[in-house]
């Protein structure tokens, strides 16, 4: 099952208190970038951010799973409501995730 464009922008707005939040179709579900970083994927309308410690120090709840079927394990994060803590998981996740690779033209 796809993730609804609906929850999929919802999403987007959530976390915008970090920075500038760009989502992108890949295969079927969704990527969601910061500022160009990739820091977490849409899957079947369920939120999942790339595991940091920093993200963890503040996670509510540390809960683990994959977003789908052969993929590492990703945060799960089913409090999608609360914006100042959304924004605030992926401006800490951003902080220790790579500089994204300049493309070669």
């Amino acid at each position: 099952m796809a993730s609804n464009s609906d929850f999929v922008q919802y999403i987007a707005e959530q976390c915008s208190g970090a920075g500038e939040i760009v989502t992108k179709k890949m295969f079927g579900d969704y990527g969601i970038y910061c500022n160009g970083k990739i820091f977490g994927l849409i899957c079947d309308n369920r939120f999942y951010l790339k595991p940091t410690e920093n993200a963890r120090a503040l996670l509510r709840e540390v809960e683990l799973r994959p977003p789908y079927e052969g993929a590492k394990d990703y945060f799960y994060i089913a409090d999608v409501d609360d914006r100042d803590y959304l924004s605030a998981l992926v401006s800490e996740t951003c902080k220790a995730l790579p500089e994204p690779k300049k493309r070669k033209m």
